[in-house]
């Protein structure tokens, strides 16, 4: 099977030697998606459901450039610095997830590498038919 890796342009990807999403055959996984604005400075600050939509929305292109739809999704990881704050992130789940229903897991951590990001997504999917077109990016 051939191996497939989708970039979102983080400078640090060739450093620490990762890939926002990769493919192989009919699973694809996003690595740990964080809220991170065009302007590469943490997006929303302080503003859990905000910064929840942006990693989806990055998340969702990495998929995309994968080769790969957002319905193909299986499974999510929401991982909050504050899990008292998890109904915020949630509902920002819902809105994108909604009907596709993943499983998904709530989990809290101490903190991230940046102090001003308060989640972070991590999204598996599988889909036979993602094996059909194959595209590269990054």
């Amino acid at each position: 099977m051939s191996r497939q890796h989708a970039s979102s342009g983080s400078p640090m990807e060739p450093i620490i030697g990762f890939s926002r999403a990769v493919r192989v055959g009919p699973f694809l996984a996003v690595a740990g998606t964080a809220p991170i604005g065009p302007d590469g400075k943490t997006a929303h600050p302080g503003n859990v459901y905000e910064q929840t939509r942006t990693c989806l929305t990055i998340a969702a292109r990495a998929i995309e450039a994968a080769g790969g739809r957002i319905e193909d999704a299986v499974r999510t990881r929401l991982i909050l610095t504050d899990i008292a704050r998890w109904e915020e992130a949630a509902r920002a789940h819902g809105e994108f997830f909604g009907d596709i229903r993943p499983a998904c897991t709530t989990m809290a951590v101490t903190r991230f590498i940046d102090p001003e990001w308060l989640v972070e997504i991590e999204v598996d999917c599988f889909s036979d038919e993602a094996c059909a077109g194959t595209t590269t990016a990054g």
